[in-house]
């Protein structure tokens, strides 16, 4: 989440929030023979089809992301 101003047409200014765009979405891991649920953004979609899903679930449990999937 990131904190920034909201600016009017006439220059007020008023605090709000920026909050990542995340979606709650099932994917497929052919490896165990399961479907998983997973919050990622739209960022992280792209990265799995970029990379594949077992590659990205192993990266993130090397960086301390996720403990179990």
């Amino acid at each position: 989440m990131m904190v920034g101003n909201h600016v009017s047409h006439s220059n007020r200014r008023v605090k709000r929030r920026f909050y990542p765009n995340l979606f709650t979405r099932r994917f497929y891991l052919p490896e165990e023979d399961r479907w998983i649920v997973l919050k990622v953004s739209a960022a992280g979609m792209r990265t799995i089809d970029k990379k594949g899903l077992s590659a990205c679930l192993k990266e993130a449990k090397a960086k301390g992301y996720i403990n179990k999937y």
